[in-house]
C-alpha cells in the first residue's frame, strides 16, 4: 500500500455534528475500529488501488506539476495579497453514474421550477394569488428589479446558465445548499481542472470511462443563440466582462475563446435606435445576445447605478424592445434570495406537480411564528445567514462565534427577521486530500452547472468540487485557503432514444469525448488575456478621456463586482462566494 494513506484512518472524522455524527467520507466506509482504515467504496476502488501504489513523494510531484501548469496559464487567485496558482488537488472526486443520474434529474427539476417562478414573479404572480408564496417574498427582495418586468427572451428562457450548489450530509445524502441563477461562476476551473488531471492520472481516464466536460462551451453557445431575438438567423453573441480587474476575468476570456465570440467591455458597446452595437475597426456591428458577466446594478446607468462604467446606457431599453437578449436575465437574483430558497420545494410542487428530487438543507424562516425565538435559543449551534449575502459576508457559524458576537447577532435578528435565515451545522462530506501532513480527509461541496436552451436543460457531468484544505475547516473558499478537485462521473451506459447502447459504443464515445475535452483544454491553456475586438490594434486599457480618474474608478468597480480573486464560494457548507460575479468563483 505504500505510505500514502498512513494515518488517514486516525483523522477520518476531524469534526462532528452537535449530535456526535461524523462527516460522511466519500472514499472509505465507516471503520470497524478507531484508527483503522475501512474498505474503499465501490466507486473509488480503482482509484484507491492506483493511489495505493504511489508514495507521498510521487503524488506530491504530480501535485507540484499541477501548480506549475496553472501558474503558467495564469489560473491564479489572490491570497493575502499574494498571487498564487489556484489549488487543485491531485486526488479527484468520483461520483457513480447511478447517483449522478439522480443529481442530474434533481438539478434539471430545480432549474425548471426556478424558471417558472421567475416568469411568474415578473408576470402575473399566480403563486402569490394561490397562497404558495407571500407577496412580500418577492417585493422585499433586494434583487427584485421592476425594470426587468415584461422583458422576456424569444424562447422565454431567463436562466441560460445556473449553478446549483450541493452538499452531501453526514448520512451521505445530497442536499441543495443554494441556487445561483444570476451570473454563476466557476465553470472555467472545471474545464481547466480536467485538462491538467488528464495529464496527471492518464492511466485512469480510459479504464474508468470518465465522462467528458469539453462540450460545455458548445452547449452554452447553442443556448445563447437559441435565446436571440426573433427573425435573426445568425445571431451575434458577445461576452460582456467588467474588465481585467475582475476576479473572474480568466473565466470570461476562456469562455469567449472557446465559444469563438467576442469579449467586450461596456465601453465597446453603444445603443442607437433601441439596438445594441459593438465598436470595431470595420465600423459598428450589431449585437444580438449579450452573455453578461456584470451584475445587474452596473449593467445600464440609465436604469440602475448612474455612476457605472461597466455597462452601456440603453441596454435595458433595447432588451425591452426585443432587439437584444441579456443572459442571464436581469432580475434573476430574486430567485437567489435565501428566503426564496426555503420555498423552492413548494414551488416545485406548484409549478411542476412533482415531488422534489433533491431536498433542501433544513432551514428556519425567522418570520414564521415561533421560529425566531427557537433560533435565538439555539443560536450557538446554528448557522445564521443573510438572505441576500454572498461570499460568506455576514454569515455567523454559531459553534465558532464568541458570546459577544452571538449577543450582537440576537439584536440584529430581532430588528430584521426577514433579512436572515438559520440552518443547522451540516457536516460536509470528506474526501482524501493531499496536505502537508499527508493524505487526510477534507470537507468538500459541489456545484453542478446547468445550461437551458429552452428545449432541454443540460447538466455538465461533474461540476466544480470545492475543498477546504485546513483540518476540520468547513470553509471552501480559496481566498481562505481552500481549493478544488476534478469531479469524475464514472460508470453506467448513457441511454439514447430509449435504448441502451453496447459497452463498445459507450467506450468509443468516451474516447471521442476525452479527445474533444483535451482539444478544448489545449485552447484554454493559451488563453490568458482578452480577445481583442480591434483588428489592427489592441483594445485600449481605458478611455482616452479623463485617463487617470476613469481608470481608477473603473478598477474599483471591477473589483467591486468581482470580489476576491477566484473565491470558490462560500463560508462553510452553507455559503457561497461563487454564487455570482459579485462573489465570483
Amino acid at each position: 500500500m505504500g505510505d500514502l494513506f498512513d494515518g488517514y484512518g486516525a483523522t477520518l472524522a476531524p469534526r462532528k455534528t452537535a449530535s456526535g455524527v461524523p462527516a460522511f467520507d466519500e472514499m472509505f466506509g465507516s471503520p470497524e475500529h478507531p484508527g483503522v482504515l475501512a474498505e474503499s467504496r465501490k466507486a473509488y476502488k480503482e482509484l484507491y488501488a492506483a493511489l495505493a501504489q504511489m508514495t507521498q513523494e510521487e503524488l506530491r510531484g504530480r501535485t507540484d506539476s499541477l501548480a506549475s501548469s496553472y501558474l503558467a496559464q495564469g489560473v491564479t487567485f489572490d491570497f493575502a495579497g499574494e498571487e498564487r496558482p489556484f489549488p487543485l488537488d491531485a486526488v479527484p472526486r468520483i461520483i457513480d453514474y447511478e447517483e449522478w443520474a439522480m443529481v442530474e434529474s434533481g438539478v434539471k427539476q430545480r432549474v425548471r421550477a426556478l424558471e417558472a417562478f421567475l416568469s411568474d414573479a415578473y408576470g402575473r404572480q399566480t403563486a402569490v394569488r394561490d397562497g404558495v408564496s407571500p407577496a412580500r417574498l418577492i417585493a422585499s427582495s433586494n434583487h427584485f428589479h421592476r425594470q426587468a418586468a415584461g422583458i422576456v427572451s424569444a424562447n422565454n428562457v431567463r436562466i441560460q446558465v445556473s449553478g446549483i450548489d450541493l452538499i452531501r450530509d453526514e448520512h451521505g445524502k445530497m442536499r441543495v445548499l443554494e441556487d445561483n441563477v444570476r451570473v454563476p461562476s466557476g465553470v472555467s476551473y472545471v474545464i481547466s481542472n480536467r485538462r491538467v488531471m488528464a495529464q496527471t492520472l492518464p492511466e485512469l481516464f480510459v479504464s474508468m470511462q470518465v465522462r467528458p466536460v469539453g462540450d460545455y462551451p458548445n452547449k452554452l453557445l447553442a443556448a445563447l443563440r437559441a435565446s436571440a431575438p426573433e427573425g435573426i438567423d445568425d445571431p451575434n453573441v458577445v461576452v460582456l466582462t467588467p474588465g481585467v480587474y475582475n476576479s473572474a476575468y480568466f473565466e470570461h476570456t476562456l469562455l469567449a475563446r472557446l465559444m469563438g465570440v467576442e469579449l467586450v467591455e461596456g465601453r465597446d458597446l453603444f445603443c442607437v435606435g433601441g439596438k445594441v452595437f459593438m465598436r470595431t475597426t470595420r465600423g459598428p456591428q450589431r449585437v444580438d445576445v449579450i452573455y453578461r458577466r456584470v451584475d445587474d446594478e452596473y449593467l445600464d446607468p440609465l436604469q440602475f447605478r448612474a455612476d457605472s462604467m461597466l455597462g452601456a446606457p440603453g441596454l435595458m431599453l433595447a432588451a425591452r424592445l426585443g432587439n437584444v437578449t441579456i443572459a442571464n436575465a436581469v432580475g434573476n437574483g430574486v430567485a437567489d434570495d435565501k428566503l426564496v430558497y426555503t420555498y423552492v420545494p413548494d414551488l416545485i410542487r406548484y409549478y411542476l406537480s412533482e415531488e422534489p428530487i433533491l431536498p433542501n438543507v433544513d432551514t428556519w424562516r425567522l418570520e414564521d411564528p415561533g421560529a425566531l425565538e427557537e433560533v435565538l435559543d439555539r443560536l450557538d449551534e446554528l448557522v445564521i445567514k443573510p438572505v441576500d449575502g454572498s461570499g460568506g459576508k455576514g454569515l455567523v457559524v454559531g459553534p465558532d462565534a464568541s458570546p459577544a458576537e452571538l449577543d450582537s447577532l440576537r439584536t440584529v435578528l430581532r430588528n430584521d427577521p426577514r433579512g436572515w435565515i438559520a440552518q443547522p451545522v451540516v457536516m460536509l462530506s470528506t474526501i482524501p486530500t493531499l496536505v502537508e501532513d499527508g493524505m487526510r480527509p477534507r470537507h468538500a461541496d459541489l456545484r453542478p452547472f446547468a445550461v437551458n436552451d429552452g428545449d432541454d436543460v443540460w447538466v455538465l457531468p461533474g461540476g466544480l468540487t470545492r475543498v477546504a484544505l485546513p483540518e476540520g475547516e468547513l470553509v471552501v473558499n480559496s481566498s481562505q485557503g481552500g481549493g478544488s478537485k476534478d469531479t469524475w462521473i464514472v460508470g453506467g451506459a448513457t441511454p439514447r432514444q430509449g435504448a441502451t447502447r453496447p459497452r463498445e459504443s459507450v467506450q468509443a464515445e468516451h474516447a471521442q469525448g476525452n479527445a474533444v475535452a483535451q482539444l478544448v483544454a489545449d485552447q484554454a491553456a493559451t488563453m490568458t488575456g482578452s480577445i481583442p475586438i480591434f483588428d489592427a490594434q489592441p483594445a485600449p486599457a481605458h478611455s482616452p478621456q479623463d485617463r487617470e480618474r476613469t481608470h481608477i474608478a473603473q478598477e474599483e468597480q471591477q473589483q467591486q463586482v468581482g470580489g476576491s480573486r477566484y473565491a470558490p464560494d462560500g463560508r462553510y457548507s452553507i455559503t457561497r462566494e461563487c454564487g455570482d460575479e459579485a462573489a465570483a468563483c
